[in-house]
């Protein structure tokens, strides 16, 4: 049988409204954090130039032209570079190197590479678009301005990818070949300036990320049998930068094109350039930590 209780006992534990209860004050949830603007080149994949004339810093692209990127690392990895002149430079075009002749007719044992003009594109491919003119794409994918079929021709190809190309704007690395397609080897140019027709014809294995004010300094020539008259400048050493001693490796950060700041830079870039806008007018910004390069010899 229920206990009857007596009036006091009853309001002793009768429920407290909410209202009475002084609650400790709780501190609102953090904001969530920031998105990065900036993406870290992976030490894998930048290539150290250093030059007489200052430092270079490549981002290579596997993704883009896969055997010449190994190419390029096996090279460095060997000292192959180290010492070969810059033999054919010209001015609002290209600075050319890698020969171990220094005549434009050189190149390394290893047997000549397959062109990769063009890739594949997939979904998995961070590719930014900036614009979109009829029938393509153009934007980024990492730090390569790049022309592109649409994503939506990716629903009728067989592999789900599109064709994309890299666009031959200043800083682009190209690789040299003869007059076969398949016949590139150690011979590679920097782009000293915009120069779209070579555009699907010379394969694109990396872009300068830092160091374009040095390709643009490279001494201009090219004399009998290629070599730049007088005294021609040269790379002093080439080198991965993961095979780097941590003390002496670079870290190099480029603003990440999926970031909202990019899409500001683009967005201004496009209106102040108006009509004459083209992909080469983007400079991506770039913030480098680590080692500082080495004195000019």
């Amino acid at each position: 049988m229920a206990l009857a209780l007596s009036g006091q006992a009853a309001a002793q534990t009768a429920p407290v409204a909410a209202a009475d209860v002084a609650m400790p004050d709780v501190p609102p949830p953090p904001a969530p954090p920031e998105p990065t603007a900036w993406r870290t080149v992976p030490a894998e994949d930048l290539m150290v130039i250093d030059t007489t004339k200052g430092r270079i810093l490549i981002e290579l692209l596997p993704e883009i032209a896969p055997l010449h990127v190994e190419r390029m690392r096996l090279l460095a990895r060997a000292g192959f570079f180290d010492g070969i002149v810059w033999h054919r430079v010209i001015d609002l075009f290209m600075a050319q190197t890698g020969d171990p002749l220094g005549t434009g007719e050189g190149q390394s044992p290893y047997p000549d590479l397959k062109g990769e003009f063009t890739f594949r594109r997939g979904p998995e491919m961070a590719f930014t678009t900036v614009a979109a003119p009829a029938g393509a794409a153009v934007g980024f994918f990492r730090s390569l301005p790049v022309q592109t079929q649409p994503d939506s021709l990716m629903a009728t190809t067989s592999d789900g990818k599109v064709h994309g190309w890299g666009l031959y704007c200043p800083g682009v690395a190209g690789m040299a070949r003869d007059e076969g397609v398949d016949t590139a080897n150690s011979q590679f140019f920097l782009m000293r300036q915009p120069y779209p027709s070579l555009d699907k014809r010379y394969t694109i294995w990396g872009k300068a990320v830092s160091g374009l004010e040095v390709v643009r300094a490279i001494k201009v020539g090219e004399g009998a049998g290629g070599i730049v008259p007088g005294q021609p400048d040269r790379m002093t050493r080439v080198r991965i930068a993961s095979d780097l001693a941590e003390g002496d490796r670079p870290v190099v950060e480029v603003l990440d094109t999926a970031s909202p700041r990019f899409l500001a830079l683009a967005a201004e870039t496009r209106a102040s350039r108006g009509a004459d806008f083209s992909m080469c007018d983007i400079e991506l910004p770039v913030q480098i930590s680590g080692a500082a390069a080495p004195a000019l010899p």
